[in-house]
């Protein structure tokens, strides 16, 4: 038989922190409080703390600059490669949509079953959010709080799985890889819908209606792809007609 022994401190000080990350509790670029005032909370040496984080800054989770220990964003090494693949794509755009349909009515469905109060209040601060933003004349703070409504339903299914690929796939988003948000925001008539079905999406999930919040979630998800569809393709009319418009420019007289 094998002897048992303890697991070294800094093993379990970094096991700990790693379990934390994995779970989402601690988000990529978000920086960890100093060493004093984790080892106080952790309640371990700081030698011991420091070796753990060493530990884990070997293994990309996390990084120390100069301005303190930050969660690495451990997704990059697969993302920035694929967002430079999918960039300026239009087929891309199609598949992603197509993605997010069979995932986000599901994750939907599953956060209504799971989430917990805590789940429930983030995603109720984050609808009041939108509401206030959408008043405003610049649609930019409420795409965010759209970007990030999405993110907390993820994390409210408690799937990790999903909760990381769509992290890093949200990620991608906010940098306009698969389609410019603002565009979205911005097109006339699309900005009340939107916030409407985002309320749909959230208060069905609080409610704890499972049927409802998937039914909501890929309404949703079919709305914006026919919208962006509809925006591409007037988007083709147009550059084919300023084409004509201006084919004397290259046409011998």
């Amino acid at each position: 038989m094998e002897p048992v022994r303890n697991p070294k401190l800094a093993d379990a000080i970094a096991e700990h922190i790693e379990q934390l990350i994995l779970e989402g509790t601690l988000r990529p670029g978000e920086r960890l409080a100093s060493e004093r005032e984790l080892s106080e909370k952790l309640e371990v040496s700081r030698p011991s703390l420091r070796e753990a984080l060493d530990k884990l800054e070997v293994r990309r989770l996390l990084r120390t600059t100069r301005g303190g220990t930050y969660v690495a964003h451990f997704m990059a090494p697969l993302t920035e490669p694929l967002a430079t693949l999918m960039q300026s794509n239009e087929q891309v755009i199609v598949d992603y949509l197509e993605y997010r349909k069979l995932v986000e009515g599901a994750a939907a469905r599953l956060a209504a079953e799971r989430a917990t109060e805590f789940d429930r209040q983030a995603i109720r601060t984050c609808l009041e959010r939108m509401k206030a933003a959408h008043g405003l004349d610049d649609p930019t703070a409420e795409a965010t709080a759209d970007a990030d409504l999405h993110m907390l339903i993820y994390e409210a299914c408690h799937n990790l799985v999903v909760l990381h690929v769509m992290r890093a796939f949200s990620e991608m988003l906010r940098s306009d890889v698969f389609y410019n948000r603002h565009r979205l925001y911005v097109t006339p008539g699309v900005r009340d819908l939107l916030l409407a079905q985002h309320i749909a999406v959230a208060e069905a999930v609080v409610a704890g209606d499972p049927d409802r919040a998937e039914a909501a979630a890929s309404e949703h998800i079919r709305y914006t792809a026919e919208t962006l569809t509809r925006l591409r393709d007037d988007e083709k009319r147009l550059g084919r007609a300023l084409r004509r418009f201006g084919r004397h420019d290259i046409v011998a007289g």
